[in-house]
């Protein structure tokens, strides 16, 4: 006679749970790794193609007191996907020190395929600076030509259809060489500006 079970085995829960969670988890990293490889979002490029003096003075102990204004072009090189900046800043340095104080951009989302132009001011009150600093910027107005890097800094995502990213770190260095002479005030021709390098 039958022991009234029908031959049925029952199966753990345990086990089932994980084999369904590990057919979601396969699911889902083929679904990540097809978007992926259909988007494959690249990223942007960055590049200074203008500047302006309208402040560059010494005073002790020494302090700094300077105004830029950079025009960058930044350009999305990606066909499928947008990119959305937040919380984007942007600062210049002179021989690795920090020169004026971060100034906040505005929120910034970028199309595929599109280039934008932002020119900030930069600058403003005094900024405490080293006597490198000083006689650095001394000896480069004698000759006409300073060295900048201007820095952006903030975070981004990008975008495609509905699908939006995790927020990633941001981090843009534009180094660019400057025609300036000592009194000078506006326009500064670029001596050399290579593309900005772009860590993410």
């Amino acid at each position: 006679m039958g022991d009234g079970k029908g031959g049925v085995s029952s199966q753990n829960p345990v086990s089932v749970i994980c084999k369904v969670l590990f057919i979601f988890l396969l699911l889902a990293g083929v679904t990540v790794l097809t978007l992926w490889l259909v988007y494959r979002p690249y990223k942007p490029h960055f590049t200074v193609v203008g500047a302006a003096v309208y402040d560059l003075n010494v005073t002790s102990p020494p302090f700094l007191t300077t105004s830029m204004q950079f025009t960058i072009v930044t350009r999305n090189p990606n066909k499928r996907v947008a990119i959305i900046y937040d919380k984007l800043s942007a600062y210049v340095s002179y021989r690795n020190q920090q020169i004026t104080t971060p100034v906040y951009l505005p929120p910034l989302f970028h199309e595929t395929k599109s280039t934008v132009a932002m020119s900030p001011v930069l600058g403003g009150g005094p900024v405490p600076v080293s006597v490198e600093v000083v006689n650095g910027l001394v000896m480069d107005e004698t000759y006409g030509v300073v060295g900048l890097r201007v820095v952006l800094v903030g975070r981004l995502r990008w975008k495609a259809g509905a699908i939006k990213t995790a927020r990633y770190g941001v981090y843009v260095k534009c180094d660019v060489w400057v025609g300036l002479k000592k009194g000078f005030v506006g326009q500064v021709p670029l001596l050399g500006s290579q593309p900005c390098k772009v860590d993410v």
